[in-house]
C-alpha cells in the first residue's frame, strides 16, 4: 500500500511540473518585448469648465511605459477650437516621474460634440528624432457658453469678484 501512494505522489508532482512548464511556456511565447510596447499611454483626457475662474482648457494623462533616453520632450499640439494655428505644449520627461498632466492653455469657441485633435509627439532632448506619436481626438458634450466672461471668483478662497456688477455682466 505504500508503495502505491508513492508512486501516486509522484505523478501528481510530475503532473504539477509538467502544468508550470507549459504555462510559462506559453506566457514566454505570448509576452511583449519591451521594444514591442508604446513608450508612452494615454490614461486619458478631455475638456475642464472652470467656470468660477472663467477658463477652458483640454488635456490628457500620459504614462512612460518604458525607459527613455535623458531629456526626451513630450511635444503636444492641441487644435484651437477658436481657430488659428495649434496650441503647442512642451513637456520635459525626468527620471523622477512616469505621469505627466498635459493641457493646453485657456481656449474659447468649444463646440459640443466638435472633434478637437491633439497630436502627441516624444522627442529625443534635441527635438532632432521622433521616438513616438500619436494623434487623439477629444470632444466635449458642452458648448463653452456655459463660462462666464469673467471670473466669478479671485484669489485661493474664492472670494466674489468685486469687478463683477450684478445686471451688466453675463453669469
Amino acid at each position: 500500500m505504500a508503495v502505491r501512494e508513492d508512486r501516486t505522489f509522484e505523478k501528481v508532482i510530475a503532473a504539477a511540473i509538467i502544468l508550470v512548464l507549459g504555462l510559462l511556456t506559453i506566457g514566454f511565447m505570448t509576452r511583449k518585448g519591451p521594444e514591442e510596447r508604446p513608450a508612452i499611454g494615454i490614461a486619458g483626457g478631455g475638456f475642464i469648465f472652470n467656470y468660477r475662474e472663467s477658463d477652458v482648457f483640454y488635456g490628457f494623462t500620459a504614462q512612460v511605459l518604458k525607459p527613455l533616453p535623458a531629456g526626451s520632450v513630450l511635444v503636444s499640439a492641441f487644435e484651437d477650437p477658436g481657430g488659428g494655428p495649434p496650441l503647442v505644449v512642451e513637456t520635459r520627461l525626468h527620471a523622477r516621474s512616469t505621469r505627466y498632466k498635459v493641457r493646453s492653455p485657456s481656449v474659447r469657441g468649444v463646440k459640443a460634440g466638435s472633434p478637437y485633435r491633439v497630436a502627441i509627439r516624444l522627442c529625443d532632448r534635441t527635438r532632432s528624432r521622433l521616438l513616438w506619436s500619436e494623434e487623439r481626438i477629444f470632444s466635449s458634450q458642452i458648448d463653452d457658453t456655459i463660462v462666464p466672461d469673467r471670473p466669478l471668483t479671485i484669489g485661493p478662497g474664492y472670494s466674489p469678484n468685486p469687478d463683477l456688477s450684478r445686471a451688466g455682466d453675463r453669469l
